[in-house]
C-alpha cells in the first residue's frame, strides 16, 4: 500500500477545475505535500460548489474538465511521484432531473430497473392508493400550486414532463393515453401513431409483481417513446394534435375546473407532488440528513455497489487514484460490510480512510478494514490541548452571567437533538415506530405495551444516544455499542419517568439485538432490519442536533464548537494517551485541523483559544462592550436585537476573523454578515432556513455596521482592536505550534486549501472560496530561495503568513526524508519541568537509531506581552525537557532553523525561534 506523506485538500468546482488544481501542484510539491486530496469528481448537479450532489457516478464532471482534465491531472501527479486521494460519496445521490437513474424511477416507479438503487420505502405510501414516491418540492400546498398554473404539462426531447418552475418530472408512459384522450377531437390519421398508442395501453402496470411483466415494460417503453417522439418531430399532424393536448391540460387561472385533467394525470404518476411542509411527516425515502434533494443509495446491494463504484475501482487499478476517503460512512446500512467489499474489489488495496465523527472517548471499530478516520478526532484533541482547563469554569460563569443561560453543552445538545427528532425527522420516526409496534405485537413481553409510550421512548433514546450511531453487523453487536445504548436508555428514563420500565426493558432488548429464544428466522430478519434502520437515522439526528444547531446556540467558547471537538479542555496526559493509541492502532489515519466542513478554520480557532488564557479580561471586555453598544441595537417586539447570546457569538467571531490588514476590513464585515445569516438560521431560535426572519437578520447586520464604524464617538472599535491585536498575535503562535504537532504526531497530516498561509475562514461557503493560484506561484518563487537562516526574518514579518508556509515546508521536508520514522516510529511523551512546564507540549518519535523531538509552546499569554515571541531565558526561565535515557545527552539540531542546540533547557532550545523539531546532529 502507498501511504501519503502529507495531503492537501482542494474543493473542485467550475471556478476551480482540474487545470487549476494541476497548476497548483508545483507549489504543493515544494511545500512538502505528497498527495492531492480532492473533493468528489463525478458529474454533479449543474454549478455544484462541492460535488456531493452526484447525478452520474460513471462520468467525470464536465464542469471540472471532464475525463480529459481528470486524466491530465492524474498524469501530472504521477509524473511528480504524487498520489491522488479521492473523496467518494457512496451514501447518496441527487434526487434531481439531472440524475437519469432517479428520473427513470420517477417515470416507472417500482418497475424501473433502478428502483432497487434508491432507498425508497414503497409500502408506507400505499395509504395514498398505490406505491408512490413522496416529493415535497412545492412551495405552497398542492391545490394552490395547481390552480395558480405553477404546475404545467410540457413536452421535451425525453417525453412528456410535469413542470414545476425549473423542475421537470417525467410522465409515466402508460398515462400518455390520458393525455391524448383530452386532445383535439380529430386524431391523426397516422397508422403508426395509432399503433404506438395501442402499444402504450398494453404496457404492464408499473406495480406489476410478475418479473416478466416488469421486464416487458422495461424493454418496450424506451422503444415506444423513441418512435413516438420521432413521429412528433416529423409529422405535422401529430405535432398539432399533441400541442392541442397540452393546451387542454394546462388550465386557466381562476377556473379551478380547467385543471381537473392535469390533476387526474398527476394522480397516475409514481410520485406524489406535495408541499415541502409535509416532508417532516411523510417522507418515504431516506435522505441525506434532512435534505430532500439528496436521496439515499442502497449500496449494500451488490448490483448497486458495482454500478456506482465501477469507475472508482477502475481508476484505482490504473493507478490514477491511490487513496479513497469515504464520505458519511455512518449513513450506510452496514459500514463494515461495505468497506470489506470496497477493499476486496479494489485489487491492489488503496489507502482508505472514513469520515467518521468520534465523540469524546469513542474509538473507531477495530474490525473496520481501513487506515483510520479522516481526522476530526485528531482535530478535537489538538484544539482542546490549547484550551486552558484551569480557567474553564470561569469561561462558563462569564457565559452564563452574560447571556442568562445556565445550561451545559450536554444539556443544550440533548434539547436540540430532541427538537430535531420531533420536527425534522418526524416522518422517519413515525415509520420506525410502526415497525417497532409490529415487533412488539409478535413478542410476549411487548404486545401489551402502549404504542404511544413506545414511540416516545424511542424518540428519547435517540436524542440521548452519546455517539452518532451503533453498529449491528449481521446479528452481532459489540459490547461497547451495547453499553452506549444502555447509557442512552438510562438517560431517557431520567427524562421520562412517566414511561414504565417494561417499555425501556423491551427497547433495550430490541436495540441491542437480544433476540427472544423462539424468534423465527423471518422475525429475526425483521428485528435486525429495524435496528439497522434506526442506526442509519441516529447519525443524522446527532449531526443536525449538534453540528447544525447546538454549535450555533451554545456560545461559551466558539473554538470548541467544532465537528469532532471535545467540549472540555484536553489535559496534556489525555493528548499523549490519544497519540500513543493512534500510533499503536491507526498510525496512518489522517490528522486534520481545517476541513471543508469545519465551522471555523484552524487559525480562527487558534485565536479564540487564547480567550481561555485571559478569562478575567474577556469577562470585563464583553460586559463593557455590551454597555457601550447597547444603543446600537434594534428593538423588535420588545426585544433588543441581537440578543445577548447572539452578541457574544458576534464578538468572538470578530475576534477570530478580524484581518491583519486594514484594507480587508470592509470585505471581512461583509463575510461576517453572510455568516450571521447562516448562524442565525442554523440556531433555529429566531430564524430558520425554512422560515427566514430577514427582519431579525437585518437588525444584526445593522448592529455589526454600527460597532464596526470608525467614527470618533465609537468607543468600542479602538478598544476592541487593541484587545484583538493581542489575541491575533498569540493565536498566530498557537497556529504555528499546531502545524509542527500535526506534522510530527502519529497520523498523516492533512492541509486544507488556503491554510499554507493564514486562513481566517468561517463555515461554508466562506471556507470554500477559490484558492489564489497566482499568489501561490509567487510564494513558490520566494520559497525557492528560503534557507533555514531566514526563520528569524519571517518571524518578524509574521503578519504576511509566510512564516506558516516556512514552518510547514521545513517540517514536511523532514517528514519526507524520514517517512518510516513518522509512520512507524514509537510515540514517546516528553516530560517538562520548571516554571513554565504547563506551557510546553513535547514528545519524541523514535525508530531504531532515528529520532526527533517536537517542542511546541502553548498558553503563551503567560510568557510575555503581545508582539514579543517567547524566546530564551527571559520567557522560559528554568523550564527544561526531561528526556528519557536513550535521548538524554544527544546533540541536537533544530530542523526548522538549522541551529545547533546545547542542553535540554527551553531557553537554549527556543533561543531564536519559538518552535523546535530536534533531530540528532550529524
Amino acid at each position: 500500500m502507498r501511504y501519503p506523506i502529507a495531503t492537501y485538500r482542494v474543493q473542485l468546482n467550475k471556478d476551480f477545475p482540474f487545470d487549476q488544481a494541476t497548476a497548483l501542484l508545483p507549489f504543493l510539491q515544494a511545500l512538502g505535500i505528497s498527495d492531492l486530496y480532492a473533493s468528489p469528481v463525478f458529474k454533479a448537479r449543474p454549478s455544484s460548489t462541492h460535488g456531493y450532489d452526484v447525478v452520474d457516478s460513471s462520468t467525470v464532471n464536465p464542469e471540472l474538465g471532464g475525463p480529459e482534465g481528470f486524466d491530465a491531472l492524474a498524469a501530472e501527479l504521477s509524473a511528480r511521484g504524487m498520489g491522488l486521494l479521492l473523496d467518494i460519496v457512496p451514501n447518496h445521490m441527487a434526487a434531481s432531473s439531472d440524475n437519469a437513474w432517479w428520473t427513470d424511477v420517477l417515470e416507472n416507479g417500482p418497475s424501473s430497473a433502478y428502483a432497487p438503487f434508491f432507498d425508497v420505502e414503497w409500502d408506507p405510501a400505499k395509504e395514498y392508493g398505490e406505491e408512490k414516491i413522496f416529493l415535497p418540492i412545492l412551495g405552497v400546498p398542492y391545490g394552490t400550486a395547481l390552480e395558480n398554473g405553477e404546475i404545467r404539462l410540457s413536452i421535451g426531447p425525453d417525453g412528456f414532463a410535469i413542470d414545476y418552475h425549473t423542475i421537470h418530472l417525467p410522465v409515466d408512459p402508460s398515462a400518455y393515453e390520458t393525455i391524448f384522450e383530452h386532445g383535439p377531437e380529430h386524431r391523426p390519421e397516422s397508422a403508426e401513431f395509432r399503433a404506438l398508442i395501442d402499444a402504450l395501453q398494453r404496457l404492464p402496470g408499473r406495480t406489476a409483481q410478475m418479473w416478466e411483466g416488469i421486464e416487458a415494460r422495461r424493454r418496450e417503453v424506451p422503444a415506444i417513446k423513441s418512435q413516438l417522439f420521432a413521429l412528433f418531430k416529423s409529422d405535422g399532424e401529430v405535432r398539432a394534435f399533441v400541442d392541442g393536448s397540452l393546451t387542454a391540460f394546462n388550465g386557466v387561472k381562476g377556473d379551478p375546473a380547467s385543471f381537473d385533467a392535469l390533476d387526474t394525470l398527476i394522480a397516475r404518476q409514481p410520485y406524489r407532488l406535495a408541499w415541502w411542509h409535509g416532508a417532516r411527516e411523510r417522507m418515504n425515502y431516506r435522505r441525506f440528513f434532512d435534505v430532500s434533494e439528496l436521496i439515499g443509495v442502497r449500496v449494500e446491494n451488490p448490483e448497486v455497489f458495482a454500478a456506482t463504484h465501477a469507475a472508482i475501482l477502475g481508476w484505482v487499478e490504473q493507478g490514477k487514484v491511490t487513496g479513497l476517503r469515504v464520505d458519511h460512512v455512518d449513513g450506510l446500512l452496514a459500514p463494515r460490510e461495505y468497506l470489506e467489499r470496497l477493499g476486496a474489489m479494489a485489487g491492489s488495496r488503496p489507502y482508505i480512510v472514513v469520515e467518521k465523527i468520534l465523540l469524546e472517548d469513542e474509538r473507531l471499530p477495530e474490525s473496520w478494514p481501513v487506515e483510520g478516520t479522516s481526522g476530526y478526532d485528531f482535530l478535537g484533541v489538538l484544539n482542546g490541548v490549547f484550551i486552558d482547563g484551569g480557567n474553564f469554569e470561569r469561561l462558563q460563569d462569564t457565559y452564563s452571567r452574560f447571556t442568562g443561560l445556565s445550561w451545559t453543552f450536554d444539556e443544550a445538545a440533548y434539547e436540540q437533538k430532541r427538537w430535531i427528532v420531533r420536527h425534522l425527522f418526524r416522518g422517519e420516526m413515525f415509520a420506525l415506530s410502526l415497525h417497532l409496534e409490529l415487533l412488539a405485537d409478535s413478542d410476549r413481553h411487548g404486545r401489551d405495551l402502549s404504542p404511544q409510550e413506545l414511540r416516545k421512548a424511542l424518540a428519547e433514546i435517540t436524542a440521548c444516544l452519546p455517539v452518532y450511531r451503533t453498529y449491528l453487523e449481521g446479528e452481532q453487536m459489540e459490547e461497547r455499542d451495547r453499553e452506549c445504548i444502555r447509557r442512552a436508555i438510562g438517560a431517557a428514563r431520567a427524562h421520562t419517568p412517566e414511561i414504565g420500565d417494561a417499555v425501556y426493558q423491551f427497547l433495550a432488548r430490541v436495540l441491542t439485538a437480544d433476540f427472544p429464544r423462539d424468534l423465527s428466522d423471518d422475525g429475526r430478519k425483521a428485528w435486525v432490519r429495524f435496528v439497522m434502520r434506526w442506526q442509519q437515522l441516529t447519525g443524522p439526528v446527532t449531526a443536525k442536533g449538534v453540528e447544525d444547531t447546538t454549535l450555533y446556540v451554545y456560545n461559551r467558547l466558539l473554538s470548541m464548537n467544532e465537528v469532532g471537538a471535545r467540549h472540555t479542555a484536553v489535559p496534556l496526559g489525555t493528548f499523549h494517551e490519544f497519540n500513543g493509541h493512534r500510533q499503536r492502532r491507526w498510525p496512518a489515519a489522517m490528522s486534520a485541523s481545517s476541513t471543508h466542513d469545519t465551522k471555523r478554520s484552524e487559525d480562527v480557532r487558534a485565536r479564540l483559544n487564547v480567550l481561555s488564557e485571559l478569562p478575567a479580561e474577556w469577562d470585563r471586555n464583553i460586559f463593557r462592550w455590551s454597555r457601550w453598544n447597547r444603543d446600537k441595537k434594534t428593538q423588535i417586539e420588545g426585544r433588543a436585537i441581537p440578543d445577548r447570546n447572539e452578541e457574544i457569538l458576534l464578538y468572538q467571531t470578530l475576534l477570530g476573523v478580524w484581518p491583519l490588514s486594514a484594507g480587508e476590513i470592509p470585505s471581512t464585515i461583509e463575510r461576517v454578515k453572510q455568516y450571521i445569516v447562516k448562524a442565525t438560521r442554523e440556531a433555529k431560535v429566531y430564524s430558520t432556513w425554512i422560515k427566514p426572519n430577514e427582519t431579525h437578520e437585518r437588525a444584526i447586520h445593522a448592529f455589526l455596521d454600527a460597532i464596526a464604524d470608525s467614527r470618533d464617538d465609537n468607543r468600542f472599535l479602538p478598544h476592541f482592536i487593541e484587545f484583538q491585536s493581542r489575541i491575533a498575535f498569540f493565536g498566530a503562535l498557537n497556529s504555528l505550534a499546531q502545524v509542527v504537532i500535526k506534522a510530527t504526531a502519529p497520523g498523516i497530516p492533512d492541509f486544507y486549501e488556503n491554510t499554507a498561509l493564514w486562513d481566517l475562514s468561517l463555515v461554508d461557503p466562506d471556507n470554500r472560496r477559490p484558492v489564489d493560484v497566482a499568489l501561490r506561484r509567487k510564494l513558490l518563487d520566494d520559497m525557492a530561495g528560503w534557507k533555514p537562516e531566514i526563520a528569524g526574518e519571517l518571524l518578524g514579518e509574521w503578519k504576511d503568513g509566510r512564516v506558516k508556509a516556512f514552518v510547514t515546508q521545513r517540517v514536511l521536508g523532514l517528514r519526507s526524508q524520514h517517512p518510516a520514522l513518522f509512520l512507524e516510529g514509537e510515540y514517546v511523551p516528553v516530560g517538562v519541568e520548571g516554571m513554565h512546564a504547563e506551557s510546553v507540549i513535547a514528545f519524541a518519535r523514535t525508530r531504531g537509531d532515528q529520532a526527533c523531538v517536537t517542542v511546541a509552546p502553548r498558553f503563551a499569554a503567560r510568557l510575555g506581552g503581545a508582539g514579543r515571541f517567547p524566546l530564551g531565558r527571559r520567557a522560559w526561565k528554568d523550564t527544561t525537557l526531561r528526556l528519557h535515557e536513550a535521548l538524554d545527552g544527544q546533540r541536537w539540531v533544530n530542523a526548522i532553523t538549522g541551529e545547533a542546540v546545547n542542553g535540554n533547557g527551553l531557553a537554549a532550545i527556543l533561543s531564536t525561534f519559538p518552535l523546535a523539531v530536534l533531530v540528532p546532529a550529524q
